[in-house]
C-alpha cells in the first residue's frame, strides 16, 4: 500500500518545513500569516496602484481597469507592478500592509483623502464598479443577479484552482480520489455555466458586467483548454454555450490588453511585466524589450 493510503493523521498537526506540503508551491506555503521581510512598494504617478500577477485573480482586475479606461474613465489610470509569488514578494512588508492575507491582487487608491487599501479580487471589482458607476446593472434585481454570480465565482473557483488544478497539475503524486472528486465538481460548474449561457448572452442577460469579468479569467481559460492542460480530460469542447461566451469576451480589446499585464510567463508578446502607460502595450512587452530572445 502507498504512504497516502496508510496515512493516519496525528492528534495535532505540525508543519514540517521540509515536507512537500503543496507540491509545486511548497516553498511559499506556510501555516502562519504576516510579512517575512521588509520591502517597500513602489508608488507610481497614477491614481490607482496595482500590485499583482497575471493569475486568473490578477487578470480580473487588469481587465476591469482596461475596460474602464476604454470607456473614458481617466481616473482609472493605473500603475501595475509585478509581484513574483514564487520569490515570496507577497510576504514583503509593503505588500502585507495592503493585503494582510498576502495574496495577489492588492491595490491602493491614492485619489482618496487617505489612500484606500483594497484586497480580494471580487472586492476590488465591486469597489471599481461603484467608484466609476460602470459594469453593474442599474435595475435592483439585475444588480442582485450580478452580485450573485460574482459571489458564485469567488466561492466556486477554489474548487477549480486549489482543488482540481492542484491535484491534477501540481501535486507531487497523482491521487485518483482527489482528482475524481474535484473533476466532478468542476464538471458540475461547467454544466451550470453552459446551461445558464444557453439562455443569456452574458452572465446577467444582455449586459456585460463585473460578473463576466470575474468568471472569464478562470472558466474562459479552462474552456479554451489553456488551464492545467486539462481541456481534453474535462471534455471542454462539449460546453458549446460556454465556448461561445468565452470567445466573445476574449475578442474584446480591453480583455486582450488586461490579459497581458503583470504576465511573466507564456509567449513573450503576451508579457507586459509592468504597466505605467497605455503605450506600454506597444513598446514594453517582453518581445519588444528582448527581441533576441523572441527570435530564438
Amino acid at each position: 500500500m502507498t504512504e497516502e493510503a496508510t496515512y493516519i493523521p496525528p492528534k495535532v498537526w505540525k508543519w514540517g518545513i521540509d515536507d512537500e506540503n503543496g507540491g509545486h508551491f511548497a516553498s511559499i506555503n506556510r501555516p502562519i500569516s504576516g510579512a517575512t521581510h521588509d520591502k517597500e512598494l513602489a508608488i507610481g504617478k497614477h491614481p490607482l496602484q496595482l500590485y499583482s500577477l497575471a493569475t486568473p485573480n490578477g487578470v480580473k482586475v487588469t481587465i476591469m481597469l482596461e475596460e474602464l479606461l476604454a470607456l473614458g474613465h481617466s481616473g482609472a489610470e493605473y500603475d501595475a507592478y509585478l509581484i513574483d509569488i514564487m520569490e515570496g514578494d507577497q510576504f514583503g512588508s509593503g505588500f502585507a500592509g495592503i493585503n494582510p492575507n498576502s495574496k495577489i491582487p492588492a491595490m491602493l487608491d491614492t485619489s482618496t483623502k487617505e489612500p484606500t487599501r483594497l484586497f480580494e479580487s471580487g472586492s476590488i471589482l465591486l469597489y471599481l464598479s461603484e467608484k466609476f458607476d460602470a459594469f453593474m446593472p442599474k435595475d435592483p434585481a439585475k444588480k442582485a443577479e450580478c452580485i450573485n454570480w460574482l459571489m458564485w465565482q469567488m466561492g466556486a473557483a477554489p474548487y477549480l484552482g486549489g482543488g482540481f488544478g492542484h491535484f491534477y497539475a501540481y501535486a507531487p503524486v497523482k491521487i485518483k480520489y482527489c482528482i475524481d472528486r474535484f473533476a466532478m465538481e468542476v464538471k458540475r460548474q461547467l454544466d451550470l455555466l453552459d446551461k445558464h449561457l444557453a439562455k443569456n448572452q452574458y452572465m446577467c442577460g444582455d449586459e456585460y458586467t463585473i460578473a463576466d469579468i470575474a468568471i472569464w479569467p478562470w472558466y474562459g481559460r479552462l474552456i479554451e483548454g489553456e488551464a492545467y492542460e486539462a481541456g481534453e480530460f474535462l471534455d471542454v469542447k462539449s460546453y458549446k454555450h460556454l465556448q461561445r461566451w468565452t470567445k466573445e469576451i476574449g475578442e474584446r480589446e480591453p480583455v486582450k490588453r488586461g490579459f497581458k499585464v503583470n504576465r511573466s510567463f507564456g509567449p513573450l508578446e503576451d508579457q507586459l511585466h509592468e504597466r505605467h502607460d497605455a503605450s506600454d502595450f506597444d513598446t514594453k512587452t517582453q518581445d519588444k524589450l528582448n527581441p533576441e530572445q523572441a527570435e530564438s
